[in-house]
């Protein structure tokens, strides 16, 4: 088997905070084929007339305590991971077509955006939205499968007010696209993601190619930026442990306003582990806010001078307690491991900081499966009816996802085996008819904010006309 016929591995890769805290928790439904019905005979359980969602896996998560990566990445040290196949063990049961959903997590944010009149305002909130869609990854360290091509994945949260459709459009380089938009055509929120990975010895690294536009169609403004990288420590030996970095610029391509995020790697002590600092600009240049917090936490906005006072006393205070306590010198316990610093939960608040967000609290059990937030366990839930009314690739129909959820690994990697080689077969049965592949949902254009090539969804999704759609399982 050469490279060419193996997988990509993903590691990846909203008014007041306080009313809508917690609604990751909350009930929806997913396209069923008659809602009055199932509310009826009873077989979807019900709390107050809205679908209750699971709150744990069927099984909890296998242990990875007896499995070495070292035997497969020790060839791979600076090189990209496109092409290498990883044991079934170091996933997690969900697509990276799902792990992308995550985004949507706290949509709470973008209907907060759009309501407020001010851009510099709206500007602050979709910073908000945009720290909020990677704070899922936090101890997220089992990866995603790897979408096959042309697999698809749908949700619908009415009670977050969106929908989303995302398609797997490219296998070399792989590339996932999704489209999500506001049940209330309050706004549309798409992009595509290309992660290149590498390895470094002891870590292993995702660039976020790929660029993300987010529409508030009330106030005919659009916004981009790109994420964070994002970093695996420890893939060899020690604990597993993430971090991001990296500046983020979000843009608004109405106004001219400007948002510089800088998420910051840890430091040498770690003191700056999970931070998030940067500022709000208006087409001026001039500085309007500054925002701080964690990607794992918070996030808050203070005006520029009174972060700049707060920033000035903080350093004489520093200072005085250097004078006082001697240095003292650290020592690894384990030189081949990346220790994990301490990690402080608590953000200094500033007085006179405005709240922007704040993480939702995950499941008591949230270890026991793969570290998944309250969201990230519902997505891959099934029900009675949905096959009838799924497109016949969606990511809730794969086997081998299916049998790790359960918590039948045997099943699982025999399953993942079988729709490797049916799609490595199908490739050679296209290139053996000078065929090319054709995406059903999305279509490559050009982006017209960013002016580079995007992949954006052609519509007719969920008209539920599924033909021409392949048959990948």
């Amino acid at each position: 088997m050469n490279n060419e016929d193996e997988f990509y591995d993903a590691v990846t890769g909203l008014d007041s905070d306080e009313s809508c805290e917690g609604t990751s928790e909350a009930s929806f439904k997913d396209a069923v084929v008659d809602h009055g019905a199932e509310k009826n005979n009873g077989t979807i359980p019900q709390e107050n007339g809205i679908k209750k969602r699971r709150s744990a896996l069927p099984a909890p998560m296998f242990s990875r305590n007896n499995f070495s990566v070292w035997s497969i990445l020790k060839k791979c040290i600076g090189l990209e991971l496109s092409k290498i196949t990883m044991p079934i063990v170091f996933n997690e049961p969900l697509s990276f077509l799902q792990r992308i959903t995550e985004y949507m997590e706290h949509t709470y944010l973008i209907h907060k955006a759009c309501a407020q009149s001010d851009s510099i305002e709206r500007m602050q909130v979709v910073a908000a939205f945009a720290v909020s869609a990677v704070a899922s990854q936090w101890d997220r360290t089992g990866k995603p499968f790897n979408p096959l091509l042309g697999e698809t994945y749908e949700l619908t949260r009415e009670d977050q007010g969106f929908r989303l459709i995302s398609e797997q459009v490219s296998h070399h380089p792989p590339i996932s696209a999704f489209h999500a938009e506001g049940l209330s055509q309050d706004f549309l929120f798409h992009g595509s993601i290309y992660p290149k990975l590498k390895f470094w010895g002891k870590s292993v690294e995702a660039e976020p190619k790929g660029t993300i536009t987010l529409e508030l169609l009330k106030h005919k403004e659009a916004y981009t930026w790109s994420n964070p990288f994002c970093c695996v420590h420890n893939v060899i030996v020690g604990k597993l442990w993430i971090e991001q970095y990296g500046t983020v610029e979000i843009v608004n391509h109405s106004t001219g306003d400007k948002c510089v995020l800088n998420f910051k790697p840890c430091g040498m002590f770690g003191k700056e582990l999970h931070r998030v600092e940067g500022y709000v600009q208006d087409k001026c240049k001039k500085k309007r806010c500054v925002i701080y917090g964690k990607w794992t936490e918070c996030l808050w906005s203070v005006d520029p001078q009174v972060y700049e006072s707060h920033r000035r006393n903080d350093k004489r205070g520093t200072a005085e307690t250097k004078k006082q306590k001697p240095e003292e010198s650290e020592v690894a316990e384990n030189e081949d491991a990346d220790d994990m610093p301490e990690v402080q939960e608590t953000v200094a608040v500033i007085p006179g900081s405005t709240l922007l967000w704040r993480v939702s609290s995950r499941p008591s059990n949230s270890a026991e499966m793969y570290n998944f937030t309250n969201f990230a366990v519902t997505l891959n839930e099934s029900e009675p009816g949905m096959e009838g009314v799924l497109a016949p690739t969606d990511c809730r129909l794969r086997p081998d996802i299916r049998a790790m959820e359960n918590g039948d690994m045997d099943e699982a990697s025999r399953e993942k085996e079988r729709l490797e080689e049916k799609q490595r077969a199908a490739r050679k049965e296209r290139a053996k008819n000078n065929e090319e592949w054709s995406t059903r949902w999305f279509e490559l254009v050009t982006n017209p904010y960013t002016g580079l090539q995007d992949w954006l969804y052609t519509g007719g999704y969920f008209d539920r006309k599924y033909t021409d759609c392949p048959d990948i399982y």
